[in-house]
């Protein structure tokens, strides 16, 4: 209907249209842009915001998490309007280094983030942000890596182009000075890139975090101890979050019903150890517990929160501590994504040799599929990680079954030694063989 439309417009009629497409042998069907149509077509489909991209999969808009190899496990990234749940490691070590990472690609790509915690002051947690590392931080500390693995035959030096040679070279400190000139001078940081890597040794420039917008959310200011709350309903200290969340998501236009008057931007909110009982909740005291049912409750508001608004949530849980296993499935069926972090502390694994360069295993429990009433599998499920010295990097994990497991059976054969090594493949040809 709308090429007959565009045709049936013109000046001459349909004929002239039809000879005109004959003599330069092209199609009579035109586009329909913004003069035939007379009214403005209201720009592209997706919002166009700093540090998001769309889904190749299905369109939905991403954010990075601040680790680009968990990105790829996750599809491309953290879609908006969703929420990722880490499930701590026992020690609770690498787990708030996820959560870090998350809050300081938001302040690199100039995201407003939301910070929430019952054990430290949100503007502590800032402080201890990681720093980021640009492209000649990088280069080199990958380049240092691999440099420790090099053979004497293999350490050449890399040649790069004549023209390029007398070029003066500028050092990580002059990228780190113009990034934060910059950055004083149009006010909120804002990088088009996706994704970052970041130095877990250095903290994030205090430029940074001054020209950063951030809100903030301590549990010991926000709730009295001596307030009573009514049975049968939501822990104060929910109530106090959820409601500290909607005001901002409706107040600074994140909520999509009332669009931002300025240029568009994305919300992240970071939740520390929910659950946890300094939040006031006792799901992790006892198996049966009277308020097992506010810590789904204060997800299940959440996600419909999240779900009508430009925003993305993380949240870390301690679920090694909580009792019941049908509060964890719940949990799990009212989270979008599930990352369970399992450290090598205190386990065999940590006197494995195959596991001597890597501290923890990181397990893919679900991953989003988003308008379907299932949820994705992840092809990969466990990976390795590693801290380095600086970096936080994720890697397969060393084949327990690179060697082919060997058992000891008993045979009739005339060998030297009354048993012989075979696999458990030639067992099973021999049984087949039998029958």
């Amino acid at each position: 209907m709308a090429a007959v439309a565009t045709c049936g417009s013109g000046a001459g009629g349909t004929g002239s249209v039809a000879a005109a497409a004959g003599k330069s042998n092209v199609t009579s069907f035109q586009r329909r842009g913004t003069k035939a149509s007379g009214t403005d077509s209201g720009g592209p489909r997706l919002v166009s915001i700093a540090g998001t991209r769309p889904s190749v999969r299905n369109g939905q808009l991403l954010v990075s998490t601040g680790l680009p190899a968990l990105d790829q496990l996750l599809g491309g990234g953290l879609a908006v309007g969703t929420v990722l749940l880490i499930e701590e490691d026992k020690y609770n070590i690498y787990s708030p280094l996820l959560f870090k990472y998350f809050l300081a690609e938001g302040i690199i790509t100039g995201h407003t983030l939301l910070v929430a915690s019952a054990k430290e002051d949100p503007a502590d947690i800032l402080r201890e942000l990681p720093a980021p590392l640009f492209d000649y931080h990088c280069k080199k500390e990958f380049d240092e890596d691999t440099c420790n693995h090099k053979t004497p035959e293999t350490n050449t030096e890399m040649k790069i182009a004549w023209r390029y040679q007398l070029l003066p070279k500028m050092e990580a400190s002059q990228h780190t000075n113009l990034f934060l000139t910059f950055a004083k001078q149009i006010g909120p940081v804002s990088s088009s890139r996706f994704g970052h890597y970041y130095d877990a040794s250095k903290r994030i420039p205090q430029e940074l975090l001054e020209a950063s917008k951030w809100h903030g959310f301590f549990l010991p200011e926000k709730v009295s101890s001596t307030l009573k709350v009514e049975p049968c309903s939501l822990t104060h200290g929910y109530i106090k979050l959820l409601q500290f969340i909607q005001n901002i998501i409706y107040e600074e236009g994140f909520d999509g019903s009332n669009p931002q008057k300025k240029q568009k931007n994305i919300l992240r909110i970071g939740i520390q150890s929910l659950g946890s009982p300094l939040w006031g909740d006792d799901i992790c005291c006892t198996e049966n517990c009277d308020n097992s049912h506010s810590l789904t409750k204060f997800l299940y508001v959440l996600r419909g929160l999240l779900r009508t608004s430009l925003s993305a949530c993380i949240i870390t849980m301690p679920t090694h501590l909580i009792q019941s296993k049908t509060v964890i499935a719940r949990v799990t069926n009212l989270s979008d994504t599930v990352v369970a972090l399992e450290s090598f502390i205190g386990s065999e694994r940590e006197t494995n040799p195959l596991y001597k360069d890597y501290h923890g295993l990181i397990h893919i429990l679900q991953i989003p599929r988003l308008n379907n009433l299932i949820c994705d599998e992840s092809d990969v499920k466990d990976l390795a990680f590693k801290l380095k010295r600086k970096l936080f990097t994720i890697e397969p994990p060393p084949c327990e079954r690179a060697h082919q497991k060997e058992v000891r059976v008993d045979t009739e054969d005339p060998l030297p030694s009354p048993t012989t090594t075979v696999t458990f493949d030639y067992i099973c040809l021999q049984t087949c063989q039998t029958q």
